[in-house]
């Protein structure tokens, strides 16, 4: 699954204003940096080779989600809301209305298979559910980087590699069933890098009889 241009052009463009945020921050040498100065968006589009009347339009969405705010008049532009480093960039590519799943089915529907529902009509098909766990981790993943990570160059690796079998015990674990009167939530994105912080010494301590024979 591929994000649309619209969810790409958008975190492009706010990295973009991101950089030049930091940079005209780091160029002031005054012991309290004065708030940056606003970006015009025709600067933004040159450097990315993207449309302006297009990136207007993006940045329309992104004013009212609140990530962005806008200067009118000589010398206006748009700057940051926010510190990047609380700007994630789920946040972003919602903010521009872009889905993010890998399903067939449209949102309303029943699903994307003829003859599959109980009654003969349409239905979930068997890859459904798999399809929507992907969509679901992509998510999860954009959540957990922010526009502060992509600029710093720390997104790199943050992916990691595991299987339903190497994981599956720890996430048992952490969702142990609770009494009604004491029921737990269920994990959420904030409980993934426990899951991967754990993964790697979990896979080494199982590997280690398997090396020695």
């Amino acid at each position: 699954m591929q994000l649309s241009t619209r969810g790409r052009y958008a975190v492009m463009a706010m990295v973009d204003l991101a950089v030049r945020a930091r940079c005209a921050t780091a160029s002031s040498q005054m012991a309290c940096p004065p708030v940056c100065a606003p970006v015009c968006l025709s600067e933004i589009a040159a450097s990315q080779h993207l449309s302006l009347s297009y990136l207007e339009q993006l940045f329309g969405r992104l004013r009212r989600a609140g990530l962005v705010t806008a200067l009118r008049g000589p010398g206006g532009g748009y700057r940051l809301a926010r510190p990047a480093s609380e700007v994630s960039i789920a946040a972003i590519v919602a903010a521009v209305d872009e889905q993010i799943r890998a399903t067939r089915c449209e949102a309303g529907e029943p699903g994307c298979m003829a003859g599959a529902g109980p009654d003969g009509t349409a239905g979930r098909c068997q890859t459904h559910d798999l399809w929507f766990e992907l969509g679901r981790q992509i998510r999860l993943f954009l959540e957990g980087v922010t526009l502060a990570d992509v600029v710093d160059g720390q997104v790199a690796g943050r992916a990691v590699a595991t299987t339903t079998a190497q994981v599956a015990p720890i996430i048992a674990a952490q969702m142990v069933p609770t009494p009604a009167a004491h029921q737990e939530p269920v994990p959420t994105a904030h409980a993934v890098p426990s899951l991967a912080a754990h993964a790697v010494p979990v896979l080494a301590a199982r590997a280690a009889p398997l090396a020695a024979d």
